[in-house]
């Protein structure tokens, strides 16, 4: 049996209040096999992103059990989940998400500052010519194109050195071509560090990828729940 990386059982999670009270997860289980690439897909507002954020720690769920990396989730304060997350878990935004005032180098060493590395910069700086940068290491986001600041992003999220990897259309924001080129790189440094990857995406040629799919559809998971950790 394949270790698991993520694992999900019955998870519920409903938000807003009231008449705009909208229930987003509905009893999802899924289960991650560790090094697995899975992709994501279903319509907006499926419940696609919303399932990255629970396992990411950034939602708490309403019922169910949320066990990743071999770490129970339910139950932990928000401070032992935020230090969980910083060593467990890379991500990868639609939008970057980089400070703009800040350059390539130090918007990849500032989370590891604030973690705690004694070397926060010369890893940033390994990260950073490891996605193609090396020369770019001084640019601000504003000097850099879409595909460059994607990849700063991806360097900050790989600086940790994260068991899993989650990217959340990561190629939303950039044509063809480049987005191509990040799909690679994501892909690459996965299978390179023997890391999990989620993959939300609507690109199908990009699911295709990935060992394998997942479909959702109003909250539920109606295909592609079970993997090799399963089996």
């Amino acid at each position: 049996m394949t270790e698991a990386a993520i694992e999900l059982k019955d998870v519920s999670l409903t938000l807003g209040h009231g008449a705009s009270r909208v229930h987003v997860l509905k009893q999802v289980t899924l289960d991650v096999a560790r090094g697995e690439a899975t992709g994501i897909v279903g319509p907006s507002g499926s419940g696609k992103s919303t399932l990255l954020m629970v396992i990411a720690g950034l939602e708490r769920v309403d019922s169910g059990t949320v066990r990743i990396a071999g770490e129970t989730l339910n139950g932990k304060s928000e401070d032992a989940i935020a230090a969980y997350r910083g060593r467990t878990i890379g991500i990868v935004f639609q939008s970057f998400h980089l400070i703009p005032n800040m350059t390539a180098l130090e918007n990849v060493a500032v989370p590891l500052e604030l973690a705690g590395h004694n070397d926060a910069f010369a890893v940033a700086a390994r990260e950073l010519a490891a996605v193609g940068l090396k020369d770019r290491v001084t640019h601000y986001p504003g000097e850099l194109s879409g595909g460059e600041q994607q990849r700063v992003a991806i360097a900050r999220a790989l600086a940790p050195e994260p068991k899993i990897l989650i990217a959340d259309e990561p190629t939303g924001n950039l044509d063809q071509a480049t987005g191509r080129q990040i799909c690679d790189l994501l892909f690459t440094k996965a299978a390179e560090r023997n890391m999990t990857l989620i993959l939300v995406t609507h690109d199908q040629a990009l699911a295709a990828r990935c060992d394998r799919q997942i479909a959702m559809r109003s909250g539920r998971i109606e295909s592609g729940a079970l993997s090799a950790v399963s089996a």
